[in-house]
């Protein structure tokens, strides 16, 4: 594989349940060192496409080369290139915390030092702990470190900050990003839109089995879909108006109201810039047939957003 391949290459990939396709033709790359959030409501072929990659699912079409090789061919040498956290958090009986990261790491030539690891997941105070004793955030920390020993040339992070605190969200964050300088691929999923644009060099968005949108955090979706809107309240009463120069129509509104005799801005202005999150839902609500039940006028979709 060289410089110039894609660290993941992914070309009409299918998988089908009978006659249920959870992906349908999905394409795709991640380059080297690029972190690339794939995003999408449950359901939607997020965590399948994920699996085939991992080499845990087969597909039932479609051309997939992760790190240069067939997912399905994958043997331990290709494995010990990869970094996997699950969802849901493993049990470790009553290894303590570097114990089980020690484990890991003599199962790779290469392995990061054991206390460094431990350090750049803030568990330095429960390296001796029991893993069954420590929290559920704290557990999914130890999940982390387990992928990262091995210096994984790819990464996959499938939700990873789930049971976290703010603050261990954001220093989970400057891990990531420290990995990122040091030349490794991610790829992550997330239902925090929010850590989608704070991480990610690009995002992709999957609705119903098939990939809808993809680009850069703040470009996805098009001029159109990221048009700021002014809202504000008068006599006639509430608008709301989409436009590309909102401090020209703040600027004609209060000029407007000072000819008039009143002082000061309209009622209730606000210049709303759209978020990620706001565009997402956007895109899903869009592409989700009108009987999924995560349309509902986005508001199953916003909740899940912010789960």
């Amino acid at each position: 594989m060289t410089d110039s391949t894609p660290v993941v290459r992914v070309r009409d990939l299918r998988k089908s349940y009978g006659s249920s396709a959870a992906v349908d033709g999905v394409s795709f790359d991640i380059e080297a060192g690029e972190t690339f959030a794939l995003l999408g409501p449950n359901g939607a072929g997020k965590s399948t496409t994920i699996e085939i990659l991992e080499g845990y699912r087969d597909r039932t079409g479609g051309d997939v080369a992760v790190l240069g090789v067939d997912p399905e061919r994958g043997g331990l040498d290709w494995k010990s290139r990869l970094g996997i956290v699950l969802q849901s958090t493993g049990e470790s009986g009553t290894a303590t915390v570097r114990e089980q990261i020690a484990h890991f790491a003599g199962f790779y030539p290469q392995a990061k030092p054991v206390d460094e690891v431990i350090a750049a997941v803030g568990l330095e105070e429960k390296a001796g702990a029991r893993i069954k004793s420590l929290s559920g955030g704290q557990r999914r920390r130890v999940d982390v470190a387990l992928a990262i020993v091995g210096r994984p040339e790819l990464l996959f992070l499938d939700e990873p900050t789930t049971g976290f605190d703010p603050e261990a969200r954001r220093q989970f964050w400057d891990l990531i990003r420290s990995l990122s300088a040091e030349g490794t691929s991610i790829l992550l999923t997330t239902h925090y839109l929010d850590e989608a644009a704070q991480l990610s060099d690009r995002v992709a968005v999957i609705a119903g089995g098939r990939l809808i949108a993809s680009g850069a955090p703040d470009e996805i979706g098009g001029d159109e879909a990221r048009t700021p809107r002014v809202t504000w309240t008068d006599t006639r009463g509430r608008h709301d108006v989409r436009t590309s120069e909102p401090a020209g129509l703040v600027s004609r509104l209060v000029a407007e109201r000072l000819a008039g005799g009143d002082a000061g801005e309209p009622e209730g202005l606000q210049v709303i810039r759209p978020t990620l999150e706001d565009v997402y839902l956007d895109l899903v609500a869009h592409a989700t047939p009108a009987d999924d039940p995560h349309r509902a006028s986005g508001r199953s979709v916003r909740k899940e957003a912010r789960a």
